[in-house]
């Protein structure tokens, strides 16, 4: 018989143990060791059956076995010691409030992003954007940065991923019960529970409850649109994570940005938090943020619209995750102005002015979309990629926004992702570490960071560190088997026919994990592409190899599905079943098994698709060894010390069947040649594969302090964070409306903008040659119209030229005014152009525009240049002997 209605009977805790209810709230217990402990020890059994989450585990406990625990003196003592330590975790200082920036740098960060991966207790994440954010809230949170985290809580999360008999992957959607999870309702002073709401054509409203979990120090706020007063579709909207269509996921967006906006708002009125002045937007589904901040400039500040975008602009930051346009949200134009239209969200704010903002107005757009990476890009003053080969590729991808520009001065900055290493890095290394080097240095290695506090595992023992990777492979070995024979019992197999189960895997052969979503880029199958030699590699008598594999596609994306299903098959075969094997509904729970069990983790997407790939950090925190095209954060970090490169073939062109071939080639003739020989050369009377665990030594040394997430922390909070509130702080009312007006003035007047004639006064080269260190003196016409040397910059740009006479890695010099205006707005600027590289050398003149409150001169992505009749005396491809 089923239940009309559904909720959750709470135990009432003792008095003594009221504490645990705190512990239990406080996510920090996901990747505090002593808190998870504190809680299995409450019921070790009840613990398993929870899935490790201590709120479920409080709601099952019995009411005997809290009558027992309540006059346990060891336990209490325990509770006193953990509650303690939480208290000062929370309460103390951190990093940042010792830093040297002081009043510098940000009373407040607002996270936005629309998946959070913190823990598996909290589902409310698909792949590595999610996770990626939670390891920012995390890592934030270890280092005392007041972040505000902001998202949506999805009542199925993202999807539960299972196996037909055939292979095909099969999604389930389980109802979620706030209730049952680790967060909270945040209530007004009347204790009523505090939402926010949206205007929706036709009269209609959406509303929304907020709800709050504590990532340790730092508060996220997930916003539930199912709320009573809501019709039907209103309360459907935060269903499922990218679920729905295109009006269901820009009701989504809408709901995340404008509706954050507001639920920051809220909790900063009710909890006295300091409100924001800087606003991170992580990927484009964000970025209606910016226009609620417009809204509300616009309404209590009286701001105009173009002096809002610059006050809005000047304390966002925007970080794109994705290097292919693919991979970023386009709604048709008419739909967004429907929403934001006349009995819309946002009136006051004119929709032809929102619709600018996502316009693809550049050579190769689409006029009928809204891009909101583009949206994002135009109302951030400072934006970056993931890692600094993505850098580049969004330099590239963005670059129509800045016409003009070469791609290298687009102004799109990097900072590398890194991952959290008290959640990723396994309890059995985290033990060798405090017995090897101690507890204090350990803590700080995994959470800080720093060389020297990493420089410590170079003394650890071989045989410490080879035990320690037996001990990991064989706990993944045991979990590997204890999934396998659940998924096959969920396809309809008998427990009677799965005795094989029991002899799948081997820890002492070498094992190679490949984990992730499931899109094609990545190329799942791609180790399939000779299934004969991959047999070959799995089953060698000497040098076996054993794979895990795990991974989800997209529930849209039969493509995904057909890959899933190509690998499930191929691992189905009694022959190398034993040997290679897919584990369905990859997580959170699941990874933390598997990267530290694994000795090599693969990656071998199409390059440079992969816009960072953290996966392969993980792995490395736990002396894994990474086997990867260099792509993402690998192509910025890799050595032959610590891991293996694999090929790419970057000249095939478009062939890409013919560029899988070459690559799962170089992917085969590399584990073959190379790492299998490594992992079994074992040698002297130890019998240890000793050069093996040097490259463990190696990677823990060498990419320890870099691939952690509060490095990273650091960065965004030195590099973009910090200066976003200065600018923030400087974008006073008068000064907003002074910045848009000189913008308006110098776009108006830039059509008109020049430069007339260029030559060189002294040291000209002779014959097309001149010397090293010589320098030239520049003289440079300019037509400012109705600007003045304070509106601009004029530079020149010199370097070396390839063949077609472009610049490469030029040098910017500054030229100054030496006469000037003429009647007609003409000055003439000087300079010295040192000569300073040898080879082809050319340069070139430009003249950008010029403010104190710019972040960079090409912000306005406006450049002017000479033609090339306007030039006297050597143009580019000079030659320096």
């Amino acid at each position: 018989m089923k239940a009309i209605r559904r909720f959750t009977v709470r135990p009432v805790l003792p008095e003594p143990l009221t504490p645990l209810a705190d512990l239990a709230r406080n996510l920090r217990w996901s990747w505090h060791a002593e808190t998870r402990e504190l809680f299995q020890s409450v019921d070790p059994d009840g613990w398993q059956a929870a899935g490790g989450d201590p709120v479920r585990l409080l709601g099952a406990v019995s009411a005997a076995r809290l009558a027992e625990l309540a006059g346990d003196r060891r336990f209490l003592r325990r509770l006193a010691v953990v509650t303690a330590d939480l208290d000062d975790y929370v309460g103390g200082g951190r990093w940042y409030q010792s830093h040297d920036g002081g009043a510098e740098l940000p009373a407040a960060i607002a996270y936005f992003s629309p998946e959070f991966g913190i823990t598996a207790a909290l589902p409310q994440y698909s792949g590595g954007l999610g996770i990626l954010a939670g390891d920012h809230l995390k890592a934030a949170s270890d280092l005392g940065v007041p972040l505000i985290g902001v998202g949506l809580l999805y009542r199925h999360g993202y999807f539960r991923q299972s196996l037909s008999r055939d292979g095909w992957q099969q999604e389930h959607y389980p109802v979620l019960d706030p209730n049952e999870l680790p967060v909270s309702l945040l209530r007004d002073a009347d204790a009523a529970p505090a939402r926010v709401s949206l205007s929706l054509p036709g009269g209609r409203a959406l509303h929304a409850h907020i709800w709050q979990a504590r990532v340790g120090r730092v508060p996220l706020l997930l916003l539930d649109s199912d709320v009573e007063d809501n019709d039907a579709p209103a309360r459907e909207v935060t269903d499922r994570l990218y679920g729905g269509g295109s009006d269901h996921r820009l009701l989504q967006e809408m709901l995340l940005g404008i509706g954050g906006v507001r639920a920051v708002r809220t909790y900063c009125d009710l909890t006295g938090h300091p409100a924001p002045e800087v606003f991170h937007t992580n990927e484009g589904h964000a970025g209606f943020l910016g226009l609620e901040r417009i809204r509300e400039l616009e309404g209590e500040q009286g701001l105009g619209f173009d002096a809002a975008v610059e006050a809005v602009r000047a304390g966002t930051v925007f970080t794109t995750h994705t290097p292919v346009p693919a991979g970023i949200d386009r709604f048709e134009r008419s739909l967004v102005a429907r929403h934001f239209g006349e009995g819309g969200e946002l009136p006051g704010v004119p929709v032809d002015r929102i619709l600018e903002l996502g316009a693809e107005s550049y050579p190769g757009g689409d006029p009928g979309v809204f891009n909101m990476a583009v949206m994002g890009l135009r109302l951030a003053q400072r934006a970056n990629g993931v890692s600094t080969l993505h850098g580049a590729v969004s330099r590239g991808m963005f670059a129509g926004l800045w016409p003009g520009f070469d791609p290298g001065d687009v102004p799109i900055t990097s900072v590398t992702n890194g991952v959290h290493a008290p959640t990723w890095v396994a309890p059995e290394v985290v033990r060798l570490g405090i017995r090897q080097i101690g507890p204090g240095r350990t803590e700080d290695a995994l959470s800080v960071g720093g060389s020297r506090r990493w420089d410590a595992v170079a003394d650890i023992p071989d045989q410490d560190v080879w035990d320690l990777r037996r001990v990991l492979r064989e706990q993944l070995v045991q979990e590997v088997r204890d999934r396998l024979r659940a998924s096959w019992i969920q396809r309809g197999a008998a427990e009677a026919e799965l005795g094989w189960v029991d002899s799948v895997l081997d820890p002492d052969v070498l094992t190679i994990g490949f984990a992730r979503r499931v899109p094609s880029y990545k190329r799942l199958t791609l180790m399939l592409r000779d299934p004969e030699r991959l047999r070959r590699l799995l089953l060698d008598p000497e040098r076996p190899v054993q794979i895990v594999v795990a991974g989800k596609a997209h529930p849209a994306d039969d493509g995904g599905k057909r890959l899933v299903q190509e690998l499930v098959r191929f691992a189905d075969d009694p022959r190398v079943r034993h040997r290679i094997v897919f584990l369905p509904d990859y997580g959170m729970a699941m990874a933390q098994k598997l990267y530290p069990g694994c000795d090599v983790w693969l990656n071998n997407p199409l390059r440079p698709l992969e816009a960072c790939g953290t996966s392969g950090m993980k792995a490395a925190l736990n002396g894994c060894l990474n086997l990867s095209v260099l792509d993402g954060w690998w192509d910025e970090w890799f050595e032959p010390d610590f891991g293996w490169a694999i090929p790419t073939a970057d000249g095939v062109g478009t062939d890409e069947e013919r560029r899988d071939d070459l690559e799962a080639n170089a992917l085969y003739e590399l584990i073959e040649g190379r790492v299998a020989p490594r992992f079994y050369d074992r040698v002297g009377r130890t019998g240890l594969p000793v050069r093996w665990i040097e490259m463990v030594r190696r990677t823990l040394v060498s990419l320890g302090p870099k691939v952690l997430a509060g490095r990273m922390v650091r960065e965004y909070v030195e590099r973009l964070y910090a200066p976003a509130a200065l600018a923030h702080r400087a974008l006073t009312p008068d000064a907003a409306r002074d910045l848009a007006w000189w913008k308006g003035r110098v776009r108006a007047a830039w059509p008109r903008v020049g430069v007339e004639h260029v030559e060189a006064l002294a040291a000209a080269p002779v014959n097309g040659t001149a010397e090293l260190g010589a320098t030239l003196t520049l003289r440079v016409q300019v037509s400012l119209d109705a600007l003045t040397p304070e509106d601009v910059e004029v530079q020149a740009v010199a370097g070396r030229v390839d063949a077609q006479d472009v610049i490469r890695d030029g040098r910017a010099f500054p030229l100054k005014p030496s006469v000037g205006p003429d009647l007609e707005g003409r000055w003439v600027y000087e300079g010295p152009l040192a000569l300073d590289r040898t080879g082809p050398f050319g340069y070139t003149v430009r003249i950008l525009p010029s403010h104190p409150l710019l972040a960079t001169p090409a912000e306005l992505g406006l450049l002017a240049g000479p033609s090339e009749t306007d030039t006297a005396g050597p143009g580019p491809g000079v030659v320096l002997r």
